[in-house]
């Protein structure tokens, strides 16, 4: 494993992906493409590496300008435009699973592009809160970063997932109502591209996940109403090979994001969500498509 760098007029080339390599899963994407120097200092701290006057000399002075997708004040979001190279690692190529930078700069895409209506309906959180919720030692960082963006007043919030090396999407649906409505009753779906793998296994970190929200934001709803709000997975199209996954996601984001309905209710369940929902040319059109997009931003 090396580190290589270089401090010369206080620049410094670190080797992210030798530093994320040996650190667990949920803290060692700390580091990648998110390359502010409190990120990477995290990334070292959490190999239990100890940094040298040096290194804190290089930390402290270099000046990084990749992009930054948390949401806490660590710094500014850069903005430098992604370069071909960059995006050449995501979507388009369609031969490497999707990072989490990468896939935050093609969701953020998909997201400028709603129309104001759309966005007052919609929510989403970070793709790595889901993750970095099951370590103990961020739950309630995690916590104060999602009721910021009071999910209670959407009828949508889109929660991406990356664990064990696999993106799939859980999808919030009617929290913006009572448990007890009958008109639009809240329910959670979640969308996999890979249903061999079970994607049940999630459901357990899902209630959990959900039910800390609940009580973050102060409500009255008992564990065991928690409890009785459905998780729905639809049989949905399945991926052709075992990194097409957050390709599969971003699709599923974008079809949901132009055609959820009006009310989500479990009577027209589940809707355009089935396994012909589209073709895998549909699929190789919008990421070539999106792609060129971002390009050209």
């Amino acid at each position: 494993m090396t580190r290589k760098k270089n401090i010369t007029k206080q620049v410094v080339v670190i080797d992210l992906d030798d530093l994320d390599s040996s650190v667990p899963e949920g803290k060692h994407q700390l580091s990648r493409h998110r390359t502010c120097w409190q990120h990477l200092s995290a990334t070292l701290h959490a190999r239990k590496r100890r940094l040298t006057k040096k290194d804190h000399e290089a930390i402290d002075g270099f000046k990084l300008t990749a992009q930054c997708f948390l949401d806490f004040p660590c710094r500014e979001r850069s903005t430098r435009k992604i370069s071909r190279k960059d995006v050449g690692h995501g979507v388009t190529k369609l031969n490497k699973k999707l990072d989490s930078g990468i896939f935050e700069s093609y969701f953020e895409l998909l997201w400028r592009g709603l129309s104001e209506e759309k966005k007052n309906s919609f929510g989403y959180l970070d793709c790595l809160w889901f993750s970095w919720y099951r370590e103990a030692s961020y739950k309630s960082k995690v916590m104060t970063w999602i009721q910021n963006k009071q999910i209670f007043t959407k009828k949508y919030v889109v929660v991406p997932i990356v664990i064990w090396h696999h993106w799939s999407v859980l999808i919030l649906c009617n929290f913006d109502e009572s448990l007890e409505s009958e008109t639009r009753k809240p329910c959670m779906v979640l969308l996999d591209s890979l249903e061999n793998t079970d994607p049940k296994r999630l459901e357990r970190d899902i209630r959990k996940f959900v039910s800390a929200i609940f009580k973050a934001e102060g409500r009255t709803e008992t564990e065991k109403s928690l409890r009785k709000i459905p998780l729905l997975i639809p049989k949905v199209p399945q991926q052709r090979s075992d990194w097409e996954c957050g390709n599969f996601v971003l699709y599923f984001i974008k079809l949901f994001l132009d055609g959820a309905p009006e009310n989500f209710s479990m009577e027209g369940y589940p809707y355009f969500m089935e396994r012909n929902w589209f073709s895998p040319e549909d699929l190789d059109s919008f990421c070539k498509g999106l792609h060129s997009e971002l390009v050209a931003t």
